[in-house]
């Protein structure tokens, strides 16, 4: 019997965590993020094999029973997600974001969105034709949960590479926003989704509309209002504890909230962030502060990392796998990343009219568009159902791909094309 206690669970992906990231730093020497999903996807296939030669001692139900008391949706969108995020945006220059806002919101939004109706489209057509029968609503979730790229996968790339400073702020601006963004499409979709796959109503275009609109904006509202509170609290004192202690009470309340009343908890926290990050360290806060804070979070955004992607390299093993599933997860890579492709450069192509973008930024931008926990997170939300399993490893294969393949080759594509 596995003690299914949060404790026991936390203990062991902690260990595990530090055991694969002690192996990869000793002799992989690859970056932290990949290395941890390599190990344990090798580790969870050494399972299946030893399951495949010696069924008797059904590793891999084990394995499974244990991943079963891991909410991984529940973990990452309703917890981890929200610090990864914070952290992310503490370290990112509000001024290089501001220059670039045209930029990063077309691709945030448009570029979503175009991305979503591409996907959705094309694997829709391509399961019909391998025999995997996905509606084309779910084709459309699909489509959503796919097409944000992942803050927390592209933010740990790009601490290991050198990039241009525009395209890095470019990068990670649109990877902080665009998964707020994508997960409110996602979130529409699926219950467009859900309610024509039971004749149940639904939502009207305007009603789509001021979905979108309450939960994008309510969620920037909401994070700047939390973020200058917390910005005024921590300018009347100085003590780098309690002002550590304010920022994680800030993540957690301001993400408790963005629940409650219903808007996008990712956008909030990253404007949160954003405020804290630059004009909270400007003048809220001593250097002795600055440095604290900064460290701390740092500390907590390795940890959570490690912890994530651990997680991601072990889920193979609660997947189920079909011939039509394989080649629809092979086929989806080159569509998601032919989608990507297009949604970046249609709208980087009509802002150059006005405005010279570094060179390269087009394929820079299509390939550095990791997809991450957030994606495999979605998948797991959806409602059980004939079209979920599919999905579901559709998404992991790309996301492997993403993660493995994009990760360990986007140093040479940004010498390629930019240096």
């Amino acid at each position: 019997m596995i003690d299914s206690s949060v404790f026991t669970i936390a203990a062991v992906v902690l260990t595990l965590a530090a055991v694969f990231g002690y192996l990869n730093h000793r002799w992989l020497r690859l970056p932290q993020s990949i290395g941890l999903v390599i190990i344990a996807l090798l580790a969870s296939l050494g399972v299946i094999a030893l399951d495949a030669f010696l069924p008797q001692a059904h590793f891999q139900s084990t394995m499974r029973s244990l991943l079963s008391k891991i909410d991984f949706q529940e973990a990452l969108m309703k917890g981890m997600l929200s610090f990864l995020l914070f952290a992310g945006a503490l370290h990112i220059d509000l001024g290089d974001l501001i220059l670039r806002k045209w930029a990063i919101a077309s691709m945030a939004t448009a570029g979503v969105l175009i991305s979503t109706f591409l996907v959705g489209f094309s694997i829709y057509f391509t399961a019909d034709a391998l025999g995997v029968g996905i509606p084309l609503a779910y084709c459309l979730v699909f489509g959503a949960l796919i097409s944000p790229t992942d803050p927390v996968a592209v933010l740990g790339i790009l601490k290991t590479i050198y990039v241009p400073k525009e395209l890095e702020a470019m990068i990670a601006g649109e990877s902080l926003f665009n998964d707020g963004v994508g997960v409110v499409v996602f979130t529409i979709l699926a219950a467009l989704a859900a309610g024509a796959g039971e004749g149940g109503e639904t939502l009207t275009a305007s009603g789509v509309l001021g979905l979108f609109l309450s939960e994008a904006a309510g969620g920037a509202a909401l994070g700047l209002a939390t973020g200058w509170i917390a910005y005024r609290a921590m300018k009347t004192i100085d003590e780098h504890n309690l002002e550590v202690m304010i920022t994680l009470a800030l993540v957690m309340m301001t993400y408790t909230v963005a629940f409650a009343i219903h808007v996008s908890g990712l956008i909030a926290v990253v404007v949160a962030g954003l405020l804290i990050g630059n004009h909270g360290t400007r003048f809220a806060m001593s250097e002795n502060t600055r440095d604290h804070v900064q460290k701390f979070w740092s500390l907590l955004d390795e940890v959570l990392n490690a912890a994530l992607f651990l997680i991601i390299g072990f889920e193979v093993i609660a997947l189920t796998f079909t011939g039509g599933t394989l080649w629809l997860m092979a086929a989806a890579v080159p569509i998601v990343l032919a989608s990507r492709f297009i949604s970046v450069a249609a709208p980087i192509s009509l802002l150059s009219l006005k405005r010279n973008y570094a060179s390269g930024a087009i394929p820079v931008l299509t390939w550095g568009g990791l997809r991450g926990g957030i994606s495999v997170a979605l998948a797991l939300s959806l409602p059980e159902g004939p079209e979920k399993s599919s999905i579901l490893a559709v998404t992991y294969g790309v996301v492997i791909f993403s993660i493995i393949v994009q990760g360990l080759t986007i140093k040479r594509v940004v010498k390629a094309r930019v240096i």
